[in-house]
């Protein structure tokens, strides 16, 4: 006989199709409270029939605490309990209690579960404010009422409500700090970042421990909200509490992330359809950020608010600033609640105030709930205004405190409502795989990087762009130049041309002068330019520079394009900038500079002077005098206007002995400028030989920044690499000889070229995937090609694309090799005689797709 299988519990049939009709209901109608409240009065009516079906003992009592305990389920939340004893345990009843919470997981309740008296609660709140939070909201269930209702009433006496705000508001603090204090995350926690639920819960924890309210509709009929805040509130908090539960049904699991991979299909749920401009996942996180922005400044003004009733201070107002403002406990504070009503030209004047006035750390909730209800004030006539006009430039123009008054205007909607175009990209996301901001927050972050070339406390930081700015006369139009150089994002189209003409209009509207006017709208358009002829193009051909001074024209628009430039690639991510790319682009503003100057490039000007920079360092190294000679007659004028002088002294020192030598020479060196290691190799030239280098770094995780190729005229290869590691746990001193050793063996056996890794897309790259593109060209001269190869980056791609070119015995001249975030952008001068073969063109543009496809 077959032993039957055994019939499901019951209680977990009755949990199971509850839940299931609930979460039709949802999925039908989109209401969420219902379903929050129904999943947790179902759990409450299984667990009370869970209770007595263990025959648990009278004396105990069940209570829900956390958010099951404010009658709040997720659909895969856990289920938070407290099992209320009078006294000690004795041996029975913890047996008795250890079987009813089996029973409770066995009919598929996901409980967290606490067994405590009332004192133990009390003594472990009163150490741990995550438990005397998850307490507070404690409901009773079933079981002994008297012994739930004396520990409601000791836990109330116990409380502090003063201790328990600031604890709470230091959590917070903490909280956003981990979330990196912004609400515009590429991928937000709908729960725990800044602008999330969890700041909602905060504020109400606060209320309730101060008896000043458990709903917002207590706290209205306290005077701590008006109206008009309780509606927006509730419709913030019920697109976030939408967000979360869908996110929960999509996962099958508690998910509270919007990970890129479930933007796309929680739009569909939203019923958000794709656009020609905008993804559907574009429009769902904008939406989430207007929220989680609404969610920040309502939550600003009630912590304020209840700040005051908690900590009423007697000093009242510390000085008067004028007749429309006073200063209050450190706060900026509006001398009546009509103010902006009255005079709407207040609205701009307070954030200039707050940067002219030193001691203000912010501005009150008076103040911010004012701000938050003059927005239909900013209308049409509002941002017409003469005086407001004349004000917004003033508040561009100050010396101290525009990154934070910018940030302020933004948080508090007055710069949208202000820059019609901003508001366009507040919250627009971008999917270019090396932007880690949304558009708003990138602007502002290229500012902040502006601002902070002129503080002399970052001078280390920068500088060459600390020294360039003390001498630009009227920085401040390159603060306009960086407000509008991506405002034209997600409108579809070219956004540096798009840019130019809602520059030019403000700079019109704002009576900037011509000059003015034409440096803006030209950084605008141009503010790609000079990052793509450092990163892309041979700086060391004269052409290359004489054509881009021809586009900058003069002096000030170079040096004004070099510092929007730095601002703006420092503000794209922290993973984009490095010394590296530092030194191409200040390399390319010096050279540019002496063309400007009248200075035409004079390559063999150039070449003596190298050449006697780079003799006078081997004398310092004590190499006898003519010992150089024998390498530098197989070196032709290229290696010499590519390399600088120390190069060349460092890789001759090495070779001079060893010009004709049959064994392959590595030898490496921290690299000269930033983090990294710089190797040079010297051996015998044959087509494979970069593909071999490549393989071999990619073998050890190093990634390969740069890249210089150099054949000599007697057919040896003299290749110069910088090398980083991406997990930076190197110390590249410590590499140096096993990289020197192991290199020159890998080169020496002449074994078939390895098959590459196929190295895993990161996790974005997969969500947001680029068309990998190839592009061969021969140059001007036809002397060489040109390989342009964008795409997703992953580990040993180079290694792959360098095996498709030696196994068509291409060589490779040089190489630029431009990583950007998680796509890269790699040039190669490859060696031209045998390409001139069509099908071959074809063949080799064919399998480097396949190989990038991968």
């Amino acid at each position: 006989m077959h032993a039957h299988a055994r019939a499901p519990h019951p209680l977990r049939q009755a949990l199971k199709s509850r839940k299931d009709a609930l979460l039709e209901h949802y999925s039908q109608h989109g209401k969420i409270d219902p379903l929050l409240r129904g999943l947790s009065e179902t759990v409450d009516s299984i667990a009370a029939q869970a209770w007595h079906a263990c025959e648990m003992p009278q004396q105990l009592a069940l209570v829900a605490v956390g958010g099951y305990g404010r009658g709040e389920l997720f659909p895969y939340s856990d289920v938070d309990i407290l099992l209320l004893h009078p006294d000690a345990l004795d041996e029975s009843i913890a047996s008795r209690l250890e079987r009813f919470i089996g029973f409770m997981w066995d009919i598929g309740l996901e409980i967290g579960s606490s067994v405590r008296t009332v004192d133990q609660c009390l003594s472990e709140a009163e150490g741990d404010i995550t438990i005397q939070t998850s307490l507070l909201e404690a409901r009773f269930i079933t079981g002994d009422r008297a012994l739930f209702e004396q520990f409601e009433g000791r836990f109330k006496a116990a409380l502090d409500p003063r201790a328990f705000f600031r604890g709470k508001q230091l959590e917070m603090r903490q909280r956003h700090a981990k979330y990196q204090d912004t609400p515009y995350s590429l991928e937000p926690n709908c729960k725990e970042s800044p602008g999330g639920l969890r700041d909602l819960q905060t504020i109400l924890w606060m209320t309730r421990a101060a008896g000043l309210g458990n709903s917002w509709d207590e706290l209205y009929q306290r005077d701590l909200l008006t109206a008009r805040e309780v509606k927006e509130l509730r419709r913030n908090e019920r697109l976030l509490k939408n967000v979360r539960a869908r996110l929960h049904l999509l996962a099958q699991r508690r998910q509270d992330i919007l990970v890129f991979d479930l933007q796309t299909p929680l739009a569909e749920r939203f019923g958000i359809k794709p656009t020609a401009a905008k993804r559907a996942s574009e429009q769902l996180m904008r939406r989430y950020y207007w929220a989680a922005k609404a969610v920040t400044q309502l939550n600003t003004i009630l912590l304020l608010n209840v700040e005051a009733r908690l900590f009423p201070q007697s000093s009242g107002i510390t000085r008067v600033l004028n007749e429309r403002f006073v200063e209050k406990q450190g706060m900026i504070e509006i001398a009546d609640d009509d103010l902006y009503q009255r005079h709407p030209t207040a609205i701009l004047e307070t954030f200039l105030l707050y940067e002219q006035i030193v001691g203000p750390k912010g501005l009150s909730a008076r103040t911010l709930r004012a701000l938050y209800n003059a927005r239909e004030l900013m209308n049409v006539q509002w941002r017409a205004d003469p005086e407001n006009r004349r004000l917004f430039l003033q508040i561009l123009q100050q010396t101290r405190g525009i990154t934070h008054a910018l940030r302020l205007m933004n948080q508090t909607s007055v710069l949208g409502r202000y820059l019609l175009s901003f508001r366009g990209v507040v919250g627009q996301m971008q999917h270019d795989l090396y932007h880690v901001y949304t558009v708003d927050q990138h602007i502002l972050m290229v500012v902040r990087n502006i601002r902070r070339f002129t503080i002399a406390e970052h001078a280390h930081e920068y500088p060459f762009c600390s020294q360039l700015i003390a001498n630009f006369d009227r920085p401040w139009v390159l603060i306009v130049a960086a407000l509008f150089h991506d405002i034209a994002k997600g409108r579809g189209g070219d956004h540096s041309k798009l840019g130019m003409t809602d520059a030019r209009r403000f700079c019109v509207k704002h009576g900037m002068d011509a000059e003015d006017t034409e440096l803006v709208v030209w950084l605008v358009g141009q503010h790609l330019t000079m990052s793509q002829v450092a990163q892309k193009q041979d700086t060391t051909d004269p052409e290359v520079v004489r054509r881009f001074a021809e586009i900058v024209g003069n002096e000030r628009y170079l040096t004004a394009l070099y510092l929007l430039t730095v601002a703006d690639i420092r503000g794209t991510s922290p993973k984009v900038w490095n010394a590296w790319k530092g030194k191409l682009l200040e390399d390319l503003y010096r050279i540019t500079r002496q063309v400007l100057g009248g200075e035409q490039p004079d390559p063999h000007a150039q070449l003596k002077a190298r050449k006697a920079e780079a003799l006078s360092l081997l004398r310092l190294y004590t190499v006898p005098e003519h010992a150089h000679e024998a390498l530098w007659d197989q070196l032709d004028v290229a290696y010499f206007l590519r390399n600088d002088a120390a190069d060349i002294a460092w890789q001759t020192r090495h070779l001079s002995r060893f010009v004709n030598t049959p064994t392959p020479i590595v030898k490496g060196r921290p690299a000269p400028i930033g983090e990294g290691l710089q190797v040079f190799i010297y051996a015998p030239d044959q087509p494979d030989l970069f593909a071999r280098i490549c393989g071999y770094f990619e073998r050890k995780g190093l990634s390969i920044l740069d890249a210089k190729v150099h054949t000599t005229r007697h057919g040896y290869a003299l290749d110069n690499f910088l090398i980083t590691d991406p997990g930076a746990g190197t110390s590249y001193r410590d590499i140096i000889n096993l990289v020197e050793s192991e290199l020159a063996q890998r080169l020496s056996s002449q074994s078939p070229l390895p098959e590459p890794n196929q190295g895993r897309l990161p996790r974005r790259s997969r969500t947001f995937p680029i068309t990998p593109r190839v592009d061969l060209r021969a140059d001007e001269r036809g002397q060489y090609y040109l390989l342009s190869i964008s795409a997703n980056d992953r580990t040993g791609l180079l290694y792959a694309i360098a095996r498709v070119l030696a196994q068509h015995r291409i060589s490779v001249h040089a190489a630029r090799i431009n990583t950007l975030g998680e796509r890269v952008e790699d040039i190669f001068l490859l060696d031209g005689r045998g390409l001139q073969d069509n099908r071959l063109q074809i063949a080799l543009e064919t399998e480097l797709l396949e190989t990038l496809e991968i």
